[in-house]
């Protein structure tokens, strides 16, 4: 196995799979369909073309720095200066002003893995995201990346998903060691599992061309947790 490690960090990221209308939530932690979409971006795949090579890989999240859930409130339409309405056209042609409420996670840091068999689509993985053909971002097009999702370490061949996330040290490059009693005990791993294991259904499995169809099948995970610091835990970074 080979698993391609990535780095998703920023002042502002969200991975909403439930709405597309008026609220639009976030997930926790990044799902599968963003994910992806940020890869195709890397790579210059259009939304006509299929990501079921993508889609096959396995999926899992380390949760390095928990963020913090906000609601950015929006609306398009009113009047323009003249006087001059403009808004969302309703059934009856009437132009109305919209509202929306977008969650978004604040100053969260995740390390993504993804695994599979197929090493040669993995290393282009890797050399998408060292130099992206397209602009990419962490769920939304105004939400950038804070820090490279590149890793120069980031393929490691050999080792499955669990075992790759949980041997890469913490904190990220460039921060500082907290003191011990700034550290989290244990971190959170969410990982892409087998239906049977009585996990949590998540619908963020692309189908086919799916950024064009909006089609996304079930995709089951489970969430477990590593110490950190300890023997056999996350390592901690050298100072």
């Amino acid at each position: 196995m080979t698993v391609l490690l990535m780095r998703l960090a920023g002042p502002m990221q969200s991975w909403g799979t439930q709405s597309r209308f008026s609220i639009r939530d976030t997930d926790r932690e990044p799902s599968k369909s963003g994910v992806i979409g940020l890869l195709c971006a890397a790579l210059g795949r259009s939304r006509d073309e299929p990501v079921d090579d993508l889609a096959r890989l396995r999926m899992g999240v380390r949760v390095d720095q928990e963020g913090i859930v906000r609601v950015d409130y929006q609306t398009a339409g009113g009047a323009h200066r003249r006087d001059e309405k403009y808004g969302v056209a309703t059934v009856g042609g009437e132009l109305r002003t919209s509202q929306s409420w977008r969650y978004y996670l604040a100053d969260a840091d995740f390390l993504v893995g993804l695994e599979g068999e197929d090493r040669e689509l993995l290393h282009q993985l890797h050399n998408a995201l060292a130099a992206p053909r397209w602009q990419i971002f962490l769920g939304r097009k105004a939400f950038p990346p804070g820090v490279p999702v590149w890793l120069a370490d980031g393929l490691v061949e050999g080792a499955d998903l669990l075992t790759a996330l949980r041997h890469y040290p913490w904190p990220r490059t460039g921060l500082p060691l907290p003191p011990p009693d700034r550290r989290p005990r244990q971190l959170r791993f969410v990982l892409e599992a087998d239906p049977s294991s009585g996990s949590t259904i998540r619908r963020d499995q692309p189908v086919d061309a799916a950024f064009r169809t909006r089609r996304f099948a079930l995709r089951s995970v489970v969430t477990v947790y590593q110490p950190l610091g300890v023997r056999g835990g996350v390592p901690l970074r050298e100072e």
